[in-house]
């Protein structure tokens, strides 16, 4: 295939890819990262079509369309997106800090996705230390993605980790993998036993030809690749898909913050939201009440779970409701406190290394951190702390709702709402 071919298909297919990627879980964090990548391949590819730049045949096969074409497959394959392209800070085992980019984090942040475009003959070859000066091995990569997700567990659980070969993987490979904890997406090639010429030199000599043998597999029995061999690509072992969601065992555990207890019990998320307030705030949550009710969130997150408050959030949120609540917020309050287990304050050792500031006040630290000790998920409507302790290194597990006041005893002097933002 002339240069001119091959161009104009890496073209064509960078077009297509980039069409794929804007329709895919808009919105979602990486997203545009993921589209700015392709738009800059797209750019580079067009400027050779040009005649702005000169490249060999090579050049226009290395480009990064491999790794986004794997990217944009296991997006599409998987459930409930989170991030593209997302960047993981964490420690390695000297304790130094890093850094690493998961290419797909699916399943609520449960599953960590490695989309890998390098054919199996390359990876082979690497693994083997036949590759080039500089190449990581995936074995050595896998490790890196084993620590980092050992240090961010979501709902007090690991991420699986992922590697999704859209070139194929050699057989050993992925039986290494797999024994390493990392699960193997795509086709599982056979290998074949290379003859080296030091072997043929050593066949008249069997006896010192096995010592050598037991030597060699001593050596490198870390790497699982004592005997070269090679990949035999016309032989598939297997072919693993991703299944349509990974069953991850849910945390059974709530803590409700004083937000949360708030939300539950006013009026706004009894159906009191066609209302226009003198407050603007409240006339505002009543707004996004009617476009989107908060109870059934609240309700379906909380079915058959233990639900826990600390004594903190109870007494803060017994004083609002003496001060501001009506009778029916006073009522369903009384009938939810009923349905929780009160537990004293009792903080987590990470909580109490957390600097106060103005969205890390005491109160929140004794809520969020008595959650982190019972390892219980925190429902909160307090965004702001989560990202100020997640700024110290400090990631809680959360469910985030939008907030709802007490309003019932501003009810009398509302106003009703205009049929038209009904």
């Amino acid at each position: 295939m002339s240069l001119q071919a091959v161009l104009q298909q890496r073209i064509s297919s960078a077009q297509q890819l980039l069409q794929r990627a804007e329709t895919l879980c808009p919105g979602v964090e990486g997203h545009q990262k993921l589209c700015g990548k392709l738009r800059a391949e797209l750019r580079f590819l067009r400027r050779v079509e040009a005649g702005e730049l000169q490249v060999k045949e090579s050049h226009l096969h290395s480009t990064n369309l491999t790794h986004l074409t794997a990217i944009v497959d296991a997006a599409q394959s998987l459930e409930d997106i989170t991030a593209l392209l997302h960047v993981f800070t964490y420690q390695d085992a000297a304790g130094r800090r890093c850094t690493l980019v998961v290419d797909v984090v699916a399943n609520g942040g449960h599953t960590w996705v490695k989309a890998v475009g390098r054919k199996a003959e390359a990876l082979h070859n690497i693994w083997q230390g036949r590759g080039q000066y500089g190449d990581k091995s995936i074995m050595r990569q896998a490790e890196d993605f084993l620590q980092a997700s050992r240090q961010q567990p979501v709902h007090y659980r690991h991420p699986h980790v992922v590697f999704a070969f859209y070139n194929g993987v050699s057989s050993p490979m992925a039986d290494r993998l797999r024994d390493m904890g990392v699960s193997v997406r795509g086709d599982i090639v056979a290998v074949n036993t290379m003859a080296t010429e030091e072997e043929e030199s050593a066949e008249d000599d069997e006896e010192e030809d096995k010592e050598e043998e037991e030597e060699e597999d001593d050596d490198d029995n870390e790497d699982d690749a004592s005997e070269l061999t090679r990949v035999d690509r016309g032989t598939v072992v297997a072919s693993l898909a991703f299944p349509a969601q990974v069953q991850v065992e849910e945390c059974r555990r709530v803590n409700l913050d004083i937000t949360t207890l708030i939300t539950y019990v006013s009026s706004l998320s009894h159906g009191r939201c066609h209302l226009a307030f003198r407050e603007h705030v409240l006339t505002e949550q009543a707004a996004q009440e009617r476009r989107q009710q908060v109870l059934p969130q609240l309700d379906a997150f909380m079915e058959g779970k233990e639900l826990f408050a600390c004594r903190a959030a109870v007494h803060d949120f017994q004083v609002i409701l003496d001060t501001l609540g009506g009778p029916s917020e006073k009522e369903r309050a009384e009938k939810l406190l009923a349905r929780l287990h009160l537990v004293d304050d009792q903080p987590s050792e990470r909580t109490q290394r957390l600097t106060p500031s103005a969205k890390i006040n005491h109160r929140s630290l004794m809520i969020f951190g008595t959650g982190d000790s019972l390892r219980a998920v925190t429902m909160t409507a307090n965004s702001r702390f989560v990202r100020a302790a997640a700024n110290q290194g400090v990631h809680y597990s959360v469910f985030i709702h939008q907030p709802r006041a007490l309003t019932e005893g501003k009810e009398w002097r509302a106003t009703t709402c205009p049929s038209d933002c009904r």
